[in-house]
């Protein structure tokens, strides 16, 4: 069989490269119409008062939404509580998977106790809603029963604005943490064997083969789950609208219910897109500043 010759190879890869173009224009074009339009559309609206009279009216006003979020009796505090809300959840489910995935990675048998840390992440919103509810009540609550045969007086888990924040962040935890578990068990399978027989070989025990060998090389997986739930955090909603709706007060405050308050219950919808255009890039900063952090922890991984 003769060989192509140069010309014909080439416009066989422009062939081939047209065609790889064809072939992602359909998913390109419902990107465009499902994320590009909608943001597009929703920055144009943050710049206007909206009202409806039989039909939705437009009156610019400038940057004066975005002026109105520093007065909003929702939003600054919704702000704060999901910033302390990521931050104190991404801690401890971060902490826990890893402690979970090093003792997982010496077990035989784990895919077992993998697909029973995974059920909470299967289960639905309202399912997940009514279950806690139902622990967290205070005349009949499992929690509750469980203090007073300790006898210990009953705590209103989600009408003390002290407890009601703590009370979601312990249901983030057990809801999310499977997660990150997925994530780093697959990042400490992904080690090479010969690095971790070489520390066997210099005689590592179980801790320091944790802390020296494993933790350096699964550090950048770390790093990007953490971002991951960070970026998750602001978007809880289902435990909130579920449990709390925001109260007691603004205790349980966070951005996606402000937003949500605002567009579908006070009907601002210009004061609700400068809050959710706002949030976006709160959100993009803190991804730019973790992706340098990641960078950084690669470039000294692979030296």
């Amino acid at each position: 069989m003769r060989p192509l010759s140069k010309t014909m190879e080439n416009r066989l890869k422009e062939t081939d490269r047209y065609w790889n173009v064809l072939s992602l224009a359909p998913l390109c074009l419902l990107l465009f119409f499902l994320t590009i339009i909608p943001l597009l559309s929703l920055i144009y609206t943050s710049f206007f008062k909206v009202t409806w009279s039989g039909g939705y009216l437009y009156e610019g006003v400038g940057f004066q939404n975005f002026f109105d979020l520093v007065e909003n009796k929702f939003y600054i505090p919704g702000v704060k509580n999901t910033i302390q809300f990521a931050l104190i959840t991404v801690i401890i489910q971060i902490s826990i998977a890893y402690v979970i995935s090093i003792v997982l990675n010496k077990i035989k048998y784990r895919i077992i106790y993998l697909s029973i840390f995974m059920l909470p992440i299967l289960l639905p919103p309202i399912v997940i809603g009514s279950i806690w509810r139902l622990m967290y009540g205070f005349d009949f609550g499992l929690f509750n029963y469980l203090l007073s045969y300790l006898g210990i007086m009953p705590i209103d888990w989600l009408g003390d604005p002290k407890i009601a924040f703590i009370s979601i962040i312990i249901l983030d935890i057990w809801h999310w943490t499977p997660f990150s578990v997925i994530l780093l068990i697959t990042a400490i399978e992904g080690i090479p064997k010969d690095i971790l027989e070489a520390g066997l070989v210099d005689g590592t025990n179980f801790l320091k083969e944790a802390y020296y060998l494993i933790t350096p090389l699964i550090m950048p997986t770390i790093i990007v789950a953490s971002l991951f739930r960070f970026i998750m955090s602001f978007k809880v909603f289902d435990e909130i609208y579920l449990l709390t709706q925001g109260g007691p007060g603004t205790a349980t405050e966070v951005v996606s219910f402000s937003i949500y308050e605002t567009y579908f219950e006070s009907d601002n919808i210009g004061l609700g897109s400068a809050m959710s255009v706002t949030t976006l890039i709160l959100i993009i900063l803190i991804m730019y500043a973790v992706q340098k952090i990641y960078i950084k922890l690669r470039l000294n991984a692979h030296d």
